[in-house]
Formats: C-alpha cells, structure tokens, sequence
C-alpha cells in the first residue's frame, strides 16, 4: 500500500521533522519509509549513539532501503508497523524518542490503524511524539482520540499537498 507514487518534496521532509530535538533522539522509528526521503534526512540529523528502526511491508523498498542506507544506526525491519512493541522490545529499547509515519492511514482497515495508533501511544516515551504526514487530514479525529495533544499544520509545497500533524502523550 502506498501513500504516494512520488517522494516527499524537502518541504515536507523538513516540516514533519522540525519538531525532533535531535540533541535527545535516541530511538526514532519511522513507518513506510519508501524510497527513504525522509529516511536519508534522519540519518544526516541523528545522533551518532541513536538507532532508526524503520517499518516497511513493501519487499522492494526493504531491498532497496538495505543497499542503500548502509549505516550501523539504521534498522530495516520488513513488516507491519502494528509490530512495533515487539520489534522494539525485542531489540532491548525501553521505548521510542519519536515516531514519524507516512503511511496512509485513510486506506487501511479501521481496526489495524487503531492497533498502529495505540501500540504508537504505547511505545512513546515520556516527552516522545509521533509525526505524521498524510494527504488527507482526515486521520485527525483518530489521532485526537489516541493522543493528549494533536497540533497540525499544512505543506502546500510536495505532490500532493500535505497535513503534518504533532501528537504527545502528556506524562
């Protein structure tokens, strides 16, 4: 499933990630990286003692995100973002810093984007975020219900134009 045929303009990479406070990111995950656009901006930013486990259902883009991203930070992890607390428990971490997602949430069945939500919510740790971008702002309601605090904006530079949305859980 795809959220778009054509990578993120560095419009809407640089407004979903604007929120990281890249001096404390230890753990960040990103799901459906794709092509890995906003991938490549992570991995220039992060710390170099962070790790990035990204999701990505996609066989291709597993391959191709492995050929090309060969940094010991990084974590190509070919499944459903709905496995993110086992994936991360497995891996020793205490719980993700941030969470940036692109996946298109308007066209997955209700129940698996509730699982996605909550485990998300689950897995944040304290002062953590989810960052999510979509083409549509319909997930905003969902994402209301999930998290404490939900600020939006929107990127009218990328094809197609963009809602970014800021979720916290307040501690």
């Amino acid at each position: 499933m795809l959220g778009s045929v054509i990578p993120s303009s560095r419009f809407l990479v640089r407004r979903t990630l604007a929120p990281i406070d890249w001096s404390r990111a230890r753990v960040i995950v990103e799901y459906g990286p794709g092509l890995g656009t906003c991938t490549a901006q992570i991995l220039q930013k992060m710390r170099s003692d962070a790790r990035l486990v990204v999701f990505e259902t996609h066989p291709d883009f597993v391959s191709h995100l492995r050929e090309t991203y060969s940094d010991s930070r990084l974590e190509v992890i070919h499944d459903s973002a709905e496995e993110v607390e086992a994936v991360l428990t497995d891996r020793g971490f205490d719980g993700a810093d941030y969470v940036l997602s692109g996946i298109p949430f308007s066209l997955m069945p209700g129940e698996v984007r509730d699982r996605i939500l909550e485990r998300t919510r689950s897995v944040l740790n304290t002062d953590g975020a989810m960052l999510v971008y979509q083409f549509s702002p319909r997930i905003g309601s969902h994402l209301k219900r999930v998290f404490d605090e939900v600020d939006w904006s929107f990127e009218p530079l990328n094809v197609l134009p963009a809602t970014v949305f800021h979720c916290q859980v307040t501690p």
